[in-house]
């Protein structure tokens, strides 16, 4: 099982990493106001890091909050995006069933 991981509730830093049966690889990167610019480069770097395809995940794992207002919105649209296109859950949802924020 390969499940790809987005973390973009900080408003300092995105985590992206994938979880290969029971290991965990993480990415960590600072950020500016450019969430949007980084998040999708590094979802590139660690599939090419592990030698995949975004057609071998099996699953999406999004931080759905507390956290930033703009930070989970554009890790949760680019998780519910991907799970979409790709036909795998996120979150453990249903395909195509949407994953929302929590906000406090």
């Amino acid at each position: 099982m390969k499940t790809l991981i987005i973390d973009s509730s900080n408003n300092k830093q995105i985590i992206v990493g994938l979880k290969i049966g029971n290991k965990k690889h993480l990415l960590k990167h600072k950020v500016d106001s450019k969430k949007a610019q980084a998040i999708l480069p590094l979802i590139d770097r660690i599939l090419k890091k592990y030698s995949l395809k975004i057609e071998e995940i099996n699953s999406i794992s999004v931080d759905t909050g507390p956290g930033s207002f703009t930070g989970l919105r554009i890790g949760i649209s680019i998780a519910n995006v991907l799970g979409f296109a790709l036909k795998i859950p996120v979150n453990g949802k249903n395909i195509g069933e949407l994953v929302e924020p929590v906000y406090k």
